[in-house]
């Protein structure tokens, strides 16, 4: 039998580190829990590090540090805040595993440091490759890292690659579930409400990815992560609606043969394939009835109405630090539609404006990438005074 292997989970209280733990409980011969942080909920943080008995535990908002430790320290558990702290603690040598599922750009510096701490990387944050996806797979090349994907695209990918490795990509196709307003018109979008945006068909998520999906922005950033995940040219990925989220990915090889890889949609498969990787760990999550979905279909992605697709294609052919303002840019842009100081349509408007206005760079460091976002943020900022 294999030793447990000790698990990093960077955002333990989000979505997927909700769901991350619920398959570690499923699987306690497996796994154990070394690190758990959060940012700002404190309370579910304590409660998980009462169950779970952590090593360790960062907590993200500083002023919450007190109430956290006071709860933990009886417990030998340790106790950490803020975000020098959070990029520390991944260079643990009793971590074998660091699963990044923390939201938005706030991943990258952890997961360098884990990286250049020789950590295999399960990632759940795409915004890590989609700002800096060369410098982070150059390091992960030099330091013999391995980066398991767990967005369920990507997982479909990678698993619909094992065995085949030998054997070159004509291209890779990601599905889309499209979204809470597939086949809208563009007319129709300029009213549509928070709440509305929030409900999505298929799958249970935080608010910014959910909001992301509504417009189309998420399948965007796994265009340009799966280019560095699998070291694709941007004419090689492609991306299909297919509502009812079955097949989650597919490749295409050069014969023309196409993989699919299908299963629910619940995210604990991928997650558990990523953290038991190579091995697939016998589970009692619900199994895919055929009968249940008798057509499986699939369509277009209108990137006319739901420009933030285009967006991302264009940061992705573009390239160099491109893909970082596109982030930026969005995570300012949720930010504001859900505080319901900008409409929907206008998500797509404050990213593009700042895509004509950051300065580009072609090969960007890892200072430049710093830079760019900072400076991204503050032009969104500055131009979010002219659409109220």
């Amino acid at each position: 039998m294999q030793p447990k292997r000790r698990i990093a989970l960077l955002g333990s209280t989000g979505s997927i580190g909700t769901q991350a733990l619920e398959v570690i409980r499923a699987n306690p011969d497996s796994f154990a829990v070394e690190v758990l942080t959060a940012q700002h909920n404190a309370d579910l943080l304590i409660q998980q590090s009462a169950a779970f008995r952590p090593n360790a535990v960062v907590i993200g908002h500083e002023v919450r540090y007190d109430r956290v430790f006071a709860a933990l320290d009886p417990l030998g558990i340790k106790v950490y805040a803020g975000a020098n702290a959070l990029a520390s603690v991944v260079e643990m040598e009793s971590i074998d595993l660091v699963l990044t599922a923390l939201v938005g750009y706030a991943g990258l510096q952890p997961t360098l440091r884990a990286i250049r701490a020789g950590k295999p990387i399960a990632l759940a944050n795409k915004e890590t490759l989609v700002v800096a996806g060369e410098l982070v797979t150059r390091l992960a090349r030099e330091k013999g890292v391995n980066i398991y994907p767990v967005d369920s695209e990507h997982s479909a990918i990678f698993q619909c690659l094992l065995g085949e490795f030998h054997n070159p990509i004509e291209k890779v196709i990601l599905t889309a579930s499209g979204g809470p307003f597939r086949g809208r018109s563009l007319e129709s979008l300029r009213t549509v409400t928070k709440a509305q945006a929030l409900k999505h068909p298929n799958w249970a998520m935080g608010a910014k990815v959910t909001i992301d999906s509504a417009t189309l922005m998420n399948k965007g950033l796994e265009v340009i992560e799966a280019k560095w995940l699998f070291g694709l040219r941007a004419s090689q990925v492609e991306v299909v609606v297919h509502p009812q989220s079955i097949i989650h990915s597919m490749v295409q090889f050069e014969d023309g043969s196409i993989k699919a890889q299908m299963g629910p949609p619940d995210m604990r498969l991928p997650i558990q394939f990523a953290l038991g990787y190579p091995a697939r760990l016998k589970s009692d999550f619900p199994r895919l009835d055929f009968r249940d979905y008798p057509q499986l279909t699939f369509e277009q992605p209108d990137t006319r109405t739901f420009r933030n697709l285009q967006l991302a294609f264009d940061a992705l052919h573009q390239g160099g630090n491109m893909p970082c303002v596109v982030n930026a840019a969005n995570e300012v842009a949720v930010a504001e539609f859900l505080r319901d100081a900008i409409g929907f349509l206008q998500i797509s408007d404050l990213i593009a404006a700042c895509m004509a206005k950051v300065p580009y760079i072609a090969n960007p460091s890892y200072e430049d990438y710093v830079s760019t976002d900072l400076e991204t943020r503050r032009i969104a900022l500055e131009n979010l005074s002219h659409m109220q």
